[in-house]
């Protein structure tokens, strides 16, 4: 793979990874319908990914860097009401990473033959629009009844059902985020909240991942160029999911209506045409 392709790769998944329209769905059908050559059963592949993860997950930290030295002083700090609010935090957090946890630990090597399939990756990108489109309907009619509440009045049934939420996502193109927030939606969040806690699970998700695939990618380092292709990747997909955050947030904090219809309908767009693209080619 070269370092251009690697850089282009990075940049869609530094965007996609956090935009509710799967990360993984988009690295595995465009190498499809561009005809990019890239083997996507290969053994380095999958790490490759991985690595453009880290860096998104480090675009994380350094975002949220307050939140969660929020949490390390609620942990070894005295009480007190934000310390002890941070304390919910992280077990909210805790509570939400369990379920992918457990359920990834059960089917990472079943469902990771999809992941080479780009039909499939289409036809899930497609029903990923309903998820967020209904999400939307349904959030509607519970904020007509109970309101809104913010991420320190979650509780942890809501936290749990947003992390079996974020399980979907194990079927490429299903979006974490765009599943994490539907549940976050679901539980009474507000959007931006619900983007908030979609992005803080996000981070221990991703690093575990990486801790399991890294490996595997130096041992596949032998591949030519990927070593250098995925240290320039990581980097590129870091800084793009940085802005990618910023602008996220700005927009969940000025569009508290129906905030996931335009996604809902790239959705449709894109994993319905690419659909049909790859059927007639």
């Amino acid at each position: 793979m070269s370092v251009l392709l690697a850089v282009f790769i990075a940049v869609l998944q530094g965007v996609t990874e956090l935009f509710p329209v799967s990360s993984l769905g988009h690295a595995v059908i465009l190498p499809a319908v561009l005809g990019l050559g890239i083997d996507q059963r290969a053994p380095e592949f999958l790490p490759f990914l991985v690595v453009l993860h880290l860096g998104t997950a480090t675009a994380l930290l350094l975002y949220f860097w307050q939140d969660w030295l929020d949490i390390l002083l609620g942990l070894i700090g005295r009480r007190s009401a934000q310390r002890a609010e941070s304390r919910q935090v992280l077990l909210l957090v805790i509570v939400a990473t369990i379920p992918a946890v457990f359920l990834g630990y059960l089917f990472e090597h079943k469902l990771k033959d999809l992941f080479g399939v780009p039909t499939i990756a289409a036809g899930f990108l497609f029903v990923n629009g309903f998820l967020l489109f209904f999400g939307e309907r349904l959030r509607r009619r519970r904020d007509s009844l109970n309101g809104q509440k913010d991420l320190a009045e979650l509780s942890w049934k809501g936290a749990l059902a947003i992390g079996l939420w974020q399980c979907t996502a194990f079927l490429p193109g299903i979006s974490r985020s765009g599943a994490t927030m539907v549940g976050g939606l679901l539980s009474g969040l507000s959007h931006r909240a619900s983007a908030h806690f979609s992005f803080l699970i996000a981070t221990p998700v991703i690093l575990g991942a990486a801790i399991l695939e890294v490996p595997k990618l130096l041992h596949h380092a032998a591949a030519p160029g990927m070593a250098t292709a995925s240290l320039v990747g990581g980097i590129a997909a870091g800084l793009t999911a940085f802005a990618s955050i910023a602008f996220l947030m700005h927009y969940f904090r000025k569009h508290d209506f129906e905030a996931l219809n335009p996604f809902a309908f790239y959705c449709w767009l894109a994993g319905g045409g690419s659909l049909l693209f790859l059927w007639l080619a």
